[in-house]
């Protein structure tokens, strides 16, 4: 082709000037090329030398800081003016008839489109001449084409008047620049510095500051998506939250909204509505502008099916449209490659639109959840401590609304465009079909709106079946957990099968609910897939017979069918959004309100402290002040109650009455009392946690911060240093004396990383404080001694420090300096030691009987524990860190080469796909399901692609047929049963994907509960209980509800773009020239995506964790916390990790916007070129116009599926680590529960004398461990009573273990009754005899559950059983007596009931063997001594082995047996030993007296 710049060379008319230069088109034309020109000469070199010389700091500031206003609305104007451009040199091709191109009409758009890209991109002052220039040249040309009578009816005229409009909308905001910012003409222009956010490198989330086109497409990600390839992201690589972003920002929004309803009269009528004023107010303007993208996106979505009519339309006509003269706007539009070009444009736009909706909406509720979550914290500040014990709010419950209600009130944000957005799309698609089908196309449209109420139906009843099955599912895992938690007494006890069934009772309740959930899911898919295809049926099968001279060309039947695919979405989608609205509306609401809707306490609210008074304003948090305080002058006393009445409930009858007491300043007061009695109680009314009915609480000052340790222990998952500082100033010197004090070196010395390890389970140790509520209830007497002297005595009461103790240990009375006496909720005594001898003289010989101990100095005892516990310790603390880390780890095997450390194996691993897990999932469906599985799919989408391929055949002949009367029946008969057999598939498709979910999720359940329940005990030492949780929490619901729909949008997303590049590829081979390097594209943006994907979303997962233990930990911690005046420190540690969580959530969801935006993208190009490619194939190879539009059509279908083919391929790698964990534990090896000895071999009454010899045993905890008992030997009477001793950790319980098989017996035997326990069933022997273990362990249920669960007594043995344990009166007193309810965990009743409760049970057992393992270590000194008595009277004829952690205890055992690491020093008779006088036991006795 000839080129030249103003037509044919020979052509003399094209430069003729007669009638003036500006009269002559091609001087016009050149001359609009001068300011590209001069703009090119201008600024390139600027551009190239400012881009050289950027250092790395200023090219992050260059490329996200906009410096200039009206930034987005100049680039709004540069695509609109592109687009123009773009219509201006096509309108120049397809206007140009010639063989010779006419440059002039081409050289000014590429200068023009070079430049301005440059421009907007680099801004430069030499922007202002060149608007100038181009919009003076440009309306010269305007003007000459209204001189010469060129009207709006031509298409240039139309292009050159948007252009001269563009150019000086441009030059206006150019010069609303200069005068802003004072440039060019100014002397002094203006200094603007960056903001904030973009002068601190620690934020990396730059969506809110670049440029608009880098928001559109996610281009400031690139960088971060290839970061992630090379290094795993973390929160140190995702860095800080803009401060726009930031809680602590949304909060105040969210809080001045508040405040503004408040105002209003109707707040105190309609609080609810008001809420969602209030919300909407905060954060209602984002929403209208994602909902104004949908719209438009949705808008535009219309432009696939009216260019593919236009297309097959023309090239069926051959596409004759060219002329070489100036086209009209309607003769430009009815060529077929300029169809293709606008769809691609169309396309472009309407995902960019698409995905901005998206990303604002998300971006909305991600702010929204923060902002509440803080509001709702700062709620539970305020929480009363006994709505947390008596069970109105309980930590679940409050996890629930942070980690539910929240997100779904985000999610309902989400949804948000859609309500109004939906109706716009249905409405205008139901147009455009009746206007290509007339009356058929309502009759199909009718098929889809009929069914869309059975739609809404099925989301209904799947709603419920999911909210049936989490309800299940949280039982299941409230009796996993206390399984769990128990374990240890579930296999002494041998009640494993008993929890085993019931666990199994409520899995198979929960996969009722499950099936129903799987059925209507499939039923939804179902529908989803089946109804478009019967739409299609019956509209075209009634189109072609009931109207015969009705348009049925391939423009038609395509263009339609691309119709009914966008209507179906979003009729189907609208129900579930009505749904979830309705939802949000009514269901998230009403929990909300109980912390939003407070201006005050003095409102009748059982879930918070009606007297303490709410501070809204965050500044205001470290002021922040609970209750009213008395404060006096007085300095005798640190605290007074005068005529105190407490109790825990408004409604409920006082637990402290008459309280008249004062707490000395600066000397050391002791609580004693009685298990039950109100010692704790009383602390808790001191710091204000109790509700006050009447009396007064003085302080001699201001109430500050108070040390308080209580009775439960509780730590922060943090490190040991933190739980020890506890936020307080590090002072080196003081850090070390309490760690001396509290004997804390030595564990800290065998911890992984010292005092720097990571901590998160209870510890058996309590640390120092001020007041004390029974800290020596979990120590031996030589851990309480030494904690009372170097801790309380030394170094709390030396520095005149206040000190209040509540203690069961009576022998450390004469250390107090006053004494409060409780008794049933009432002071029974106050004073010193020496008042209360001479006015309580009772009492006091009472006290003196139990405590029998003189007031001298003890010598100094320091724990002296074993290797055994140590090592124990260290097991435990290792094996936490190294679960942590496998967590993380691939479990494929990686082949061992000399570089299997290098960082790029590790990278390399990252990037695979865990096939071997999938393999293993779809194994578990059996051989009969996956053949099923595999096949239906595959024949599901070739019946897809025959449907439409026929279509397109009936179309062609149809359109091909000039004379006479179409006969269609042929063609619709075989198309009805084409779309038939299509249903069919799709119900067998959408049962097999949910049936093998199912298979699959019950066989993985049962298989890891039957291998959990019979693992060993050391596997759960040393596991933590969190991970095996996780296990049968997360993991499974992953299996059970997100798997199947995962692998089925998988499977149908990626057959649908293989069967749609196949036909394309089909109807024009050219195709798979261009397919390669697309493919090449799609294949490494997965690649870094799902890399990135499933670190993000992990990193989401674990920010979410912290954030929700925060939560809790603060709920379980509320009164220490409030005690230590910690507030603001804690809700500061909130805002860290809700912002934590809300960088990681807003960086996955721009993750998947980049993904979207790029495979949308490479969507576009691939109807671009199947669009090109057809046509040129139909006009110059004669393609049937059928299969242009079937080629075009399964186009549109790439563009839409293959981003969630990428999308479900990154989901389905991250699910599937679910099933890679659950298979790492089915590898845990069982306990051997099989004896030598078979059943009938066992005397059924066996042991029934309790007869028991140790031959020369050793036992250790495992195979790589050192012995804890080393060739023990003795031997037990029946009937006598044997008392163990020695320090923590000599071996006593190992040696109580070692009856019930519970550690490794490697050398020796144990032979009880004449038959060797190692040759017994583990259930058979552990049945048949009885231990209490230390720590109380109860179940959630009735009383009568937790003594008997095996339900084998009578109501009369278990009250003899709870007479026994001193409990009968307690019980009595409880409504429903034996089956009253027992909360999860025991804790409606306090630590010594508890240990009551479990000395009861054992008590029911009634076997000749009786064990008790320090049981009574929570029981004050006179209850024990009671217990004492009734063990060796009421089992007298018992064998009774009594670890003992008061020596006292054991003075009338029959023989005494002394520990020391792992060996028997001594074994005799107490009196024997006692008179000897270098006996060990001795010591010990004269040390407790």
């Amino acid at each position: 082709m000839a080129l030249a710049f103003c037509g044919d060379e020979g052509n003399s008319t094209a430069y003729n000037v007669d009638h003036g230069v500006l009269n002559n088109g091609c001087f016009v034309d050149a001359l609009n090329v001068v300011p590209h020109v001069f703009l090119l000469f201008i600024t390139f070199p600027i551009l190239f030398i400012g881009w050289g010389s950027q250092s790395s700091k200023v090219h992050i500031h260059h490329s996200t800081w906009l410096h200039f206003p009206g930034h987005n609305l100049r680039w709004i104007l540069t695509f609109i003016l592109l687009f123009v451009l773009v219509c201006e040199i096509a309108e120049g091709i397809v206007s140009d008839g010639k063989a010779t191109l006419v440059l002039y009409i081409h050289v000014a758009f590429f200068l023009n489109d070079y430049l301005i890209n440059i421009a907007i991109v680099y801004f430069c002052n030499s922007l202002l001449f060149y608007w100038t220039l181009a919009f003076i040249t440009k309306t010269i040309k305007f003007v000459k084409f209204c001189d010469n009578g060129v009207g709006f009816s031509q298409l240039r005229f139309c292009l050159t008047g948007l252009l001269v409009v563009l150019y000086g909308m441009l030059l206006a905001v150019e010069i609303n620049v200069i005068r802003v910012r004072r440039y060019v003409f100014f002397k002094s222009p203006k200094e603007v510095k960056p903001p904030e956010d973009l002068q601190d490198l620690g934020v990396r989330f730059l969506q809110p500051f670049v440029n608009l086109l880098s928001k559109g497409t996610y281009w400031w990600m690139n960088t971060f998506i290839k970061t992630a390839h090379k290094k795993p992201i973390d929160l140190k690589t995702i860095g800080k939250l803009p401060i726009a972003m930031r809680a602590l920002t949304n909060y105040i929004r969210l809080n001045e909204a508040f405040e503004a309803q408040k105002v209003c009269k109707a707040w105190n009528h309609v609080r609810s509505r008001s809420i969602w004023r209030a919300l909407c107010c905060a954060f209602g303007r984002p929403l209208l502008l994602s909902s104004t993208f949908r719209i438009l996106a949705d808008l535009l979505g219309f432009a696939g099916p009216l260019c593919i009519s236009g297309i097959v339309h023309n090239v069926g006509k051959g596409n004759n449209t060219i002329r070489p003269q100036v086209l009209s706007v309607l003769e430009f539009l009815s060529n077929a490659y300029v169809l293709a070009v606008l769809l691609f444009f169309a396309l472009l736009l309407q995902r960019t639109f698409l995905q901005a909706s998206y990303y604002v909406a998300i971006e909305t509720g991600i702010n929204l959840r923060g902002a509440i979550q803080t509001k709702i914290y700062n709620k539970i500040m305020q929480l009363s401590t006994s709505n947390m014990s008596m069970g109105e709010m309980t930590a679940g419950q409050i996890c629930n609304l942070v980690a539910i209600d929240t997100n779904q009130l985000m999610w309902f944000f989400f949804l948000c465009p859609n309500l109004w957005a939906m109706p716009v799309q249905i409405i205008v698609g139901v147009l455009l079909l009746y206007y290509l089908l007339g009356i058929s196309a309502l009759i199909g449209a009718a098929v889809i709106i009929v069914l869309a109420p059975v739609q809404y139906f099925v989301a209904t009843k799947l709603s419920q079946a999911q909210r049936s099955t989490l309800e299940y599912s949280n039982e299941r895992l409230k009796k996993t957990n206390e399984m769990l938690r128990g374990i240890k007494l579930l296999k002494l006890y041998a009640w494993e099968h008993i929890f085993h069934s019931s666990v199994e009772e409520t899995r198979q309740k929960e996969m009722t609910s499950l099936k129903s959930f799987a059925l209507y899911t499939s039923i939804s898919i179902f529908m989803n897939a089946a109804i478009p295809i019967a739409a299609v049926l019956i509209t075209f099968v009634v189109h072609a017979h009931l109207t015969r001279k009705a348009d049925f060309s391939p423009s038609v039947a395509f263009a339609s069918i691309s119709l009914f695919h966008i209507l179906v979405s979003p009729l189907f989608l609208l129900s579930s959004v009505v749904r979830s609205t309705v939802k949000g509306t009514l269901l998230v609401p009403p929990p909300l309100t109980v912390y939003f809707c407070l201006s005050g306490f003095s409102q009748p609210l059982k879930v918070v402290n009606r007297k303490r008074p709410a501070r809204e304003d965050w500044n205001n948090y470290s002021s922040h002040t609970r209750r009213p305080i008395n404060i006096t002058e007085a300095d005798d006393f640190c605290v007074k109650i005068t005529n105190g009445f407490f109790t825990w409930t408004p409604e409920g009858p006082p637990a402290l009455s008459n309280i008249d007491i004062r707490i000395p300043q600066g000397q050391l007061t002791m609580i004693v009392g009685q298990v039950g009695c109100g010692k704790s109680s009383l602390l808790l009314a001191i710091l204000g946690e109790m509700q006050k009915i009447s009396g007064n609480i003085f302080w001699s000052r201001k109430r500050g911060s108070v040390a308080y340790a209580s009775q439960k222990p509780w730590l922060l998952n943090a490190t040991v240093e933190e739980n020890i500082t506890f936020e307080s100033s590090f002072n080196k010197q003081r850090y070390k004396a309490v760690i001396d004090a509290c004997s804390l070196q030595p564990d800290i010395d065998i911890l992984p990383h010292g005092d720097q390890t990571q901590i998160g389970e209870r510890v058996s140790k309590q640390l120092w404080a001020s007041i004390f509520d029974d800290p020596f209830s979990a120590l031996d007497i030589h851990l309480s001694d030494h904690l009372m002297q170097e801790g309380i005595l030394k170094m709390l009461r030396e520095d005149k420090r206040t000190v209040v103790l509540v203690t069961h240990k009576l022998q450390y009375l004469p250390h107090a300096d006053w004494i409060i006496a409780m008794k049933d909720g009432n002071i029974q005594r106050e004073g010193t030691l020496k008042d209360i001898q001479k006015s309580e003289t009772e009492l006091f010989e009472h006290w003196k009987t139990l405590m029998n101990r003189q007031d001298q100095e003890l010598e100094k005892v320091f724990d002296d524990k074993t290797v055994l516990e140590r090592t124990n310790l260290r097991r435990t603390m290792y094996s936490r860190e190294a679960l942590l880390k496998d967590d993380e780890e691939d479990e494929e095997e990686v082949t061992e080469s000399d570089d299997e450390d290098n960082l790029s194996s590790v990278l390399h691993q990252r990037a695979k796909m865990p096939w071997r897990a999938c393999g293993k999932y779809l194994s578990a469906a059996g051989i009969l399901l996956l053949p099923l599985l595999i096949l239906s799919q595959l024949l599901k989408h070739t019946v897809m692609v025959a449907i439409d391929y026929w279509l397109a055949r009936w179309t062609s002949e149809h359109a091909i047929f000039h004379t006479g009367i179409f006969n269609h029946s042929p063609y619709s008969k075989m198309f009805s049963i084409l779309c038939c057999l299509g249903i069919v598939l799709c119900l067998v498709t959408s049962i097999a994907v949910e049936w093998t979910g199912l298979k699959v999720t019950k066989k993985l359940h049962s298989s890891l509960l039957n291998k959990i329940i019979l693992a060993p005990m050391r596997f759960f030492e040393t596991t933590p209980l969190g991970s095996i949780l996780n296990r049968f929490s997360a993991d499974c619901n992953t299996i059970d509800q997100h798997i199947p729909a995962t692998l089925e949008c998988l499977s149908r997303s990626t057959l649908l773009c293989v069967s749609a590049l196949a036909v394309i590829s089909y109807v024009t081979p050219m195709f798979l020239i261009a397919l390669v390097p697309l493919a090449i594209m799609c294949y490494f943006i997965q690649k870094y995506f799902r890399v990135a994907s499933r670190d993000l979303q992990q990193l989401d997962d674990s920010t979410q964790l912290p954030l929700l233990s925060h939560f809790s930990e603060t709920v379980e911690g509320l009164t220490t916390i409030r005690a230590f005046r910690y507030e603001a420190k804690f809700r500061q540690k909130l805002l860290e990790y809700t912002d934590s969580n809300n960088i990681a959530s807003l960086f996955l969801t721009a993750a998947n916007r980049w993904l979207e935006v790029r495979m949308e993208y490479i969507g576009a190009c691939v109807v671009l070129i199947a669009a090109v490619t057809s046509i040129t194939s139909c006009l110059y190879r004669k393609l049937s116009s059928g299969l242009v539009g079937l080629g075009l059509t399964y186009a549109l279908m790439v563009s839409n599926y293959l981003n969630w083919m990428v999308r479900n391929l990154a989901d389905m790698e991250i699910q599937l680590g679910a099933v890679k964990r659950i298979h790492g534990l089915l590898k845990t090896e069982a306990e051997n529960y099989e004896g030598l000895l078979s059943s009938s071999q066992i005397p059924q009454n066996w042991p029934d004398r309790g007869e028991i010899q140790i031959q020369n045993l050793s036992v250790r905890y495992d195979s790589n461990l050192k012995p804890v008992l080393k060739h023990v030997n003795a031997h037990i009477s029946p009937g006598q009573k044997i008392g163990i001793c020695g320090r923590t950790g000599s071996g006593k319980s190992s040696f109580s273990l070692a009856f019930f098989r519970m550690v490794d017996t490697f050398e020796g035997r144990i032979i009880i009754d004449g038959i060797d326990i190692a040759k017994l069933p583990l259930q058979t022997l552990r049945s048949r005899l009885s231990i209490i273990l230390q720590d109380p362990i109860l179940f959630s249920g009735t009383i009568r559950f937790n003594l008997d669960p095996e339900k084998k007594c009578t109501d009369s043995m278990l009250w003899e059983a709870l007479e026994i344990a001193q409990l009968k009166h307690v019980v009595k007193a409880l409504p429903g007596g034996l089956d009253a309810i027992v909360t999860e965990g025991g804790e409606n009743f306090s630590q010594g009931q508890r240990q009551l409760f479990c000395l009861a049970r054992a008590f029911v057992r009634k076997t000749s063997i009786f064990i008790m393992d320090e049981a009574t270590a929570s029981i004050d000194m006179a209850t024990e001594n009671i217990l004492q008595k009734v063990v060796m009277t009421a089992f007298a004829d018992r064998t009774v082995v009594t670890i003992a952690h008061r020596v006292h205890t054991i003075l009338n055992a029959d023989l005494v047996i002394v520990m020391k690491r792992g060996v028997i020093l001594e074994y005799d008779k107490p009196e024997v030993l006692l008179e000897r006088e270098d006996s060990v036991f001795a010591s010990f006795v004269q040390a407790d007296k």
